[in-house]
C-alpha cells in the first residue's frame, strides 16, 4: 500500500515483508530486523539465529526471575513479592486450579513456566535490541505446541493406560458401532492433529502479523517523514509514527493475550485427557 502511494526513486524505500523475519548465515541486504552485512546465524549454523538466541535468553530470564522471586519470602510481602505472588496466583487459581481441578498441582509448574516463557518471548517484539517476537518464526511456535501435545497425551496415558485412553479419545460414549469408521478418523484428526497445529498456528499468526504492522507504520512513517519537498508525505509520516506507538502498546496486550490463550488451551487439553468421559 505504501509502495503504491510513494514513488520509490532510487530504490530508497522497501516495504517490510516476510524477508525481515528470515535469518541466513550469509550477509544479507539491510532490513528492519537484520542490518546489512550482518550474518544471520552463529558459527555458520543456520538454526543458531536470532530467534534461537532469543528463546535461550527468554528461558534463562524465566528461570532467573522465578528463582529470585521465590527467595526470601516474607509473611508480610514486599511490593516485589506481592507482584510475583499475583502472577503466580493468576496462573495457579485462574488457569490450573479452575480448569484441572484437584489434579492441578502436578501440572502447575509447566503451565506457569509456559505462560512466563511465552510472555517474555512475545514481548521481545516490543523490546529494544530484540525488536522481534520469537514466535513470529513458526518453527518455534509449533515446537512449543508439540511440547504441550506431548504433555497432555502423556497425562492421559499415565492416568488411563494407553488402550483405554485411545478408546476414550477416539470413540465418544453412545456412538453406535456402525459409525466407528467415520467417527474414529475424525476424532483422531481433532484430538491428535488439529489441536497442536491450530495451537501453534494461532500463536505464530498473531505474532507475525502484529509485528509486521508495527514495522509498516514505523519504517513507512520514517521514510515519509524524511522525504524532501513534500509536506503532505511529511505530515503523513509523522501521523504514522505517532500511530505506531498505539500499535506498539496494542501488541504488548496481544502478546499477553496470546500467552494466556496458549496456556489456557494447554490446560483444557490436559483436562480433556484426564477426564473420565469424553
Amino acid at each position: 500500500m505504501v509502495g503504491a502511494l510513494v514513488p520509490l526513486e532510487g530504490g530508497h524505500y522497501e516495504s517490510p515483508g516476510v524477508k525481515d523475519f528470515r535469518f541466513f548465515c550469509e550477509a544479507t541486504a539491510p532490513s528492519a530486523t537484520n542490518p546489512g552485512n550482518v550474518a544471520g546465524c552463529t558459527f555458520g549454523i543456520d538454526w543458531m539465529n536470532k530467534p534461537f538466541w532469543q528463546a535461550i535468553i527468554g528461558a534463562a530470564l524465566v528461570i532467573v526471575l522465578w528463582f529470585i522471586a521465590s527467595r526470601n519470602l516474607k509473611l508480610v510481602p514486599s511490593k516485589g513479592q506481592f507482584f510475583w505472588e499475583y502472577v503466580y496466583n493468576f496462573i495457579r487459581n485462574g488457569v490450573a486450579r479452575d480448569i484441572l481441578g484437584p489434579e492441578y498441582r502436578r501440572y502447575l509448574p509447566y503451565l506457569l513456566g509456559l505462560f512466563s516463557f511465552l510472555l517474555v518471548n512475545n514481548w521481545f517484539g516490543e523490546t529494544f535490541v530484540f525488536m522481534l517476537p520469537t514466535f513470529s518464526n513458526i518453527g518455534y511456535a509449533w515446537a512449543l505446541a508439540i511440547m504441550s501435545w506431548v504433555i497432555y497425551i502423556g497425562a492421559g496415558i499415565h492416568k488411563h493406560g494407553f488402550g483405554h485412553y485411545m478408546k476414550m479419545q477416539l470413540i465418544p460414549e453412545g456412538v453406535p458401532v456402525y459409525l466407528y469408521p467415520v467417527i474414529i478418523p475424525l476424532e483422531f484428526l481433532s484430538n491428535f492433529i488439529t489441536r497442536p497445529l491450530t495451537l501453534g498456528l494461532r500463536l505464530f499468526a498473531n505474532m507475525f502479523a502484529g509485528h509486521l504492522v508495527v514495522m509498516v507504520f514505523v519504517i513507512g512513517g520514517a521514510y515519509l517523514l524524511t522525504l524532501p519537498h513534500n509536506a503532505f508525505y511529511n505530515v503523513s509520516g509523522a501521523v504514522s509514527l505517532i500511530f505506531s506507538f498505539a500499535i506498539l502498546f496494542l501488541e504488548l496486550f496481544i502478546g499477553f493475550l496470546q500467552a494466556y490463550i496458549f496456556t489456557v488451551l494447554t490446560a483444557q487439553y490436559i483436562h480433556s485427557s484426564l477426564a473420565e468421559a469424553h
